[in-house]
């Protein structure tokens, strides 16, 4: 397994490709069917994600890598299917939710996006901010009521590392991870990427040497390659050097999407009461609510709680 890693360049020499505002995870195979590849370059969704969120470098980290992991992993499942992974650690970051789906709609979200590490040190030290705990995996289906879930320790916080122990332990599938997000010097999102490589059972001790042998000769670090102008196909054929293969149609646009919109915001505040609103008014403050499944936040402006209270109050006297 591959551990990814976080490196700093100057915000004047961002130079992404154009394409990365339309990107999409692209999946290979090789010519013998016993390897499959998704990989992508994930830059804009999580520069979305930093916005909205306003996330420091270990949070941005953490979220990013789980954004790319769940693209990658997503992408191998079958329409309307979806995937969230959901790491809980006893560290100050507590945890980090990713969930795709299949056509390529992420988001992503952690409790503390502000956190900063105590000691400078320990200012991009993910692993030791998450601490030890869980990874959860739900496989989300169409008309299925209840999620297919698979859990395993974390091995490391350090995210990669913790989905191929996934894959391993609960599929039995070995698997390269690499998992990368590039900031400036700002902390800012300057690219985001990843590569996963998946061994089919089946598959020649030959070609898995020559995967391990590629990684180690070409040590691939995705997102600084991505921020100095490659494109995934090149990096993926770094990985699969010497080894046939040929990419598979997946045509969908990769998104930051949650379904929250300010109507369900104001439904939700339905439940509260003509009371509680009514106090929320008398504060003289627009009320401020963050959707705690991808971060955004909504603020709800006197006037509308106002609207609402006397819908409310309408509607209980028929």
């Amino acid at each position: 397994m591959l551990v990814s890693t976080l490196l700093f360049m100057n915000s004047k020499n961002k130079n992404l490709n154009s394409e990365s505002l339309k990107s999409r995870v692209h999946r290979y195979v090789t010519d013998d069917l016993t390897v499959r590849v998704a990989a992508v370059d994930a830059t804009a969704v999580v520069q979305e994600m930093q916005r909205i969120q306003a996330s420091m470098p270990l949070a941005t980290l953490g979220v990013g890598r789980a954004m790319v992991g769940s693209l990658l992993m997503s992408s191998q499942l079958k329409e309307g299917q979806e995937v969230g992974l959901l790491f809980k650690g006893n560290g100050p970051l507590k945890s980090i939710y990713a969930e795709s789906s299949f056509s390529g709609h992420v988001r992503g979200y952690c409790p503390h996006p502000q956190y900063q590490a105590p000691q400078p040190e320990d200012g991009l030290n993910l692993s030791k901010a998450m601490g030890s705990g869980t990874l959860s995996v739900a496989r989300h289906q169409p008309y299925q009521r209840q999620p297919h879930q698979g859990l395993v320790n974390m091995v490391s916080g350090e995210i990669g590392e913790d989905i191929a122990h996934y894959l391993q332990q609960s599929h039995q599938i070995r698997s390269l991870v690499s998992l990368g997000v590039y900031l400036d010097l700002n902390g800012g999102v300057l690219a985001a990427g990843g590569v996963l490589v998946e061994v089919m059972p089946g598959v020649e001790d030959s070609v898995v040497e020559a995967l391990y042998q590629n990684y180690e000769k070409h040590q691939v670090n995705v997102s600084k390659r991505l921020a100095e102008g490659e494109n995934v196909t090149d990096l993926v054929g770094l990985f699969l050097e010497g080894i046939p293969f040929t990419e598979l149609d997946h045509p969908y646009q990769i998104q930051y999407f949650c379904p929250c919109t300010e109507e369900r915001v104001l439904a939700a505040l339905t439940t509260l009461g003509v009371s509680e609103l009514e106090e929320m008014i008398q504060e003289q403050a627009p009320a401020k609510i963050t959707c705690q499944i991808c971060g955004r936040p909504y603020e709800i402006s006197i006037e509308k709680l106002d609207l609402l209270k006397e819908s409310l109050r309408k509607n209980s006297m028929h």
